[in-house]
């Protein structure tokens, strides 16, 4: 071990085993905005084995005020987020095995991805996902951390397979929904607090110091100086249909799934078709040619634009549609132009 960690070590509840661990380690982070980035840097910098990173979209000069892996350039080249995260992770640290992918996180997707990973890290900005990830947990015993930020008010909570409430247990007692980003807007110190409640429980399940779990809910608002803990233990339950006796995993279940989806913070629709497909993006390109619209390209996706509205293509055939929340007219728009 060279002494790029030795600071970490000289901290006696990780210490040089504990650092081996973390080494070992393989950690899932669902979303790379925010949340995803900030945790993403920490667990490279803390010599994290390997870590896969999973987001559908790409960046934007609105991001940039919080999402502190990405620069300009990249929202110049609307870069898909998990691509400029790798990019600017490997020259963190060279010897983190590190895996982007550019997709929606659907059952199928998360399945297929979850293989050999020892924690799942919640950098979601849709309920959505958070309740397919806490399927998964629980189905494949595997522990996930579960976090979300909106203005100044941040929550996070430690999910532990077979020991803990998860989170389908919590909606009838814990207030999980409401304000979002694009109604409330977000403050980075928000953001850190969370993150830094993640990381830290992250750190703590990486070494295998499960008594240090904290165990409980927190919750906080940085702007007026708000903190809580609740313990809530007791809100497991034996008949809880992700965690109980006869679990079925009701949000993996295809029908759940999310088709079309009104994204966070902004006027935009994600697309998904039925089922996932490979678009060629130069013949897409070729197509829309004399469509009257502006067309711009890069290796991952494909940018359209008329009118007010601009249309985002996929390689796996998601379509961002922007200018509008109104999910019949992005599907309209998607067939018209997309096919």
């Amino acid at each position: 071990m060279t002494g790029r960690y030795s600071r970490q070590t000289l901290f006696t509840p990780i210490g040089e085993a504990g650092q081996q661990k973390i080494r070992e380690k393989h950690v899932l982070i669902v979303g790379a905005g925010a949340l995803g980035t900030g945790n993403a840097e920490a667990l490279v910098r803390a010599g994290v084995g390997k870590l896969t990173i999973v987001d559908r979209d790409y960046v934007e000069w609105s991001n940039l005020q919080r999402q502190q892996l990405y620069g300009e350039k990249d929202a110049v080249d609307r870069l898909p987020k998990a691509i400029a995260a790798k990019s600017r992770l490997s020259l963190i640290n060279s010897d983190v095995e590190i895996e982007a992918h550019i997709l929606d996180a659907t059952p199928e997707e998360l399945e297929n991805l979850i293989t050999g990973v020892d924690l799942i890290l919640d950098a979601t900005d849709n309920f959505d996902t958070r309740m397919m990830i806490n399927d998964i947990s629980q189905k494949y015993s595997i522990p996930w951390i579960y976090g979300a930020c909106v203005g100044s008010y941040g929550i996070s909570f430690t999910i532990l397979p077979g020991t803990s409430p998860c989170l389908n247990c919590m909606l009838d007692s814990v207030p999980i929904g409401g304000l979002t980003c694009d109604t409330a807007g977000i403050i980075s110190p928000a953001v850190q607090m969370v993150v830094a409640y993640q990381t830290a429980e992250a750190l703590k399940i990486l070494v295998e110091d499960w008594a240090a779990l904290r165990g409980k809910l927190v919750s906080f608002d940085v702007w007026t100086n708000q903190q809580t803990a609740i313990n809530i233990s007791k809100a497991k339950k034996e008949e809880c249909l992700s965690c109980g006796k006869e679990p079925t995993y009701p949000y993996l279940a295809y029908e759940n799934q999310t088709k079309t989806a009104v994204l966070c913070g902004r006027d935009s629709v994600q697309i998904r078709p039925p089922n996932r497909q490979h678009r060629d993006l130069t013949a897409m390109k070729e197509m829309l040619e004399d469509k009257g619209g502006r067309i711009e390209q890069n290796p991952y996706l494909l940018s359209f634009t008329v009118n007010d509205r601009r249309m985002v293509l996929f390689n796996d055939g998601r379509a961002l549609i922007h200018g509008t929340k109104d999910k019949s007219e992005a599907k309209t728009l998607y067939h018209r132009y997309f096919g």
